[in-house]
């Protein structure tokens, strides 16, 4: 098959062993990002497979027209990004592993790395150094504090894995199915939403967003936070409602912010506030860029392509449209 692959910005997966799976097709890899549909139709017109790197590059309708050669969509993970009515409109079938048991070591560790950076002022103390100061300020220790997961989920248990590790206190809240798991499984939760932001020391979230817990984080659970806290995110940006974290900046409370992800991605404005505000510790959405994870990944995303062209195919999302096929 001729497979597209889009958004490999660092030329990464020609160097991994799981792209060997890609074998006997025709590989194009595109190492630059463009949100233009011209130029994507014009790039994918000979594209019979199109590999998706996240969510990247949403896959529309427009864009879906004018690729009438193309039959298969090979993805991992959830697929906001992706219009899957028009994709069965348009007869591309669109595949994509869920991984439900799986780990995710990568954003796990992220998380936990924003964390110690914010509670010993890492990038603050290394910038203070190189400017000649020496130190300038006073950190935390994580031993003792209490560390408050928003979502019972995958990542946030791993989260917690290496939090007991560090002798930190755990508890939990979320949604009323996850406190229910959370509850059957014998974790601790905080005894409401209000003391959960009240009395963590660190508030980490993990949540997938989807229509029903856009905007779950609020003004009011931040500003509920303690000055001296950290408030980090390493799922999605729209979790947090519109304001929030300007909000929090303004009020100290909580003390400093430790984030991955931003409403718009790629985020290239040097002079971005929010990621130049002195109390927020930035990465640019990291949490999965690791050789390890990527290969792990694309490793599935390319057993769905030979999958495919074996006439067999597997992770289907809308099996309908393959029609007679």
């Amino acid at each position: 098959m001729k497979v597209h692959i889009l958004d490999d910005w660092f030329d990464t997966l020609r160097t991994l062993p799981s792209y060997a799976r890609l074998q006997g097709h025709e590989v194009t890899v595109w190492t630059d990002h463009t949100a233009d549909i011209d130029t994507l139709a014009r790039r994918l017109q000979e594209a019979e497979a199109l590999v998706l790197f996240r969510e990247r590059t949403p896959v529309t309708a427009a864009l879906l027209e004018r690729l009438p050669g193309l039959k298969l969509i090979s993805q991992r993970s959830v697929y906001p990004h992706v219009d899957v009515p028009a994709c069965t409109a348009n007869g591309v079938l669109l595949c994509s592993n869920m991984h439900s048991d799986t780990p995710s070591v990568a954003a796990s560790e992220l998380t936990f790395a924003l964390m110690l950076a914010s509670a010993r002022q890492i990038p603050q103390q290394m910038a203070s150094l190189r400017a000649g100061q020496w130190q300038m300020g006073v950190g935390q220790t994580l031993a003792g504090r209490r560390l408050g997961l928003y979502g019972y989920g995958r990542i946030a248990k791993q989260v917690a894995v290496y939090a007991q590790a560090f002798g930190m206190k755990v508890w939990w809240w979320g949604s009323d199915e996850g406190r229910a798991r959370a509850r059957a499984d014998g974790a601790e939760l905080a005894p409401d939403r209000a003391r959960f932001f009240a009395d963590s020391d660190f508030v980490s979230l993990h949540v997938r967003l989807k229509p029903a817990t856009r905007g779950i984080i609020t003004a009011e659970d931040l500003l509920g936070m303690k000055p001296s806290a950290s408030f980090i995110n390493t799922s999605r940006s729209g979790l947090v409602a519109p304001g929030a974290l300007d909000k929090a900046l303004e009020a100290g409370r909580p003390g400093r912010l430790a984030l991955d992800v931003f409403d718009t991605e790629p985020l290239t404005d040097a002079k971005d506030p929010l990621v130049n505000h002195p109390s927020v510790i930035a990465t640019p959405h990291i949490g999965y860029v690791t050789e390890d994870e990527l290969d792990m990944q694309f490793a599935d995303i390319y057993d769905q392509i030979n999958a495919y062209a074996e006439g067999a195919p597997i992770h289907m999302i809308n099996p309908e449209a393959r029609g007679g096929q």
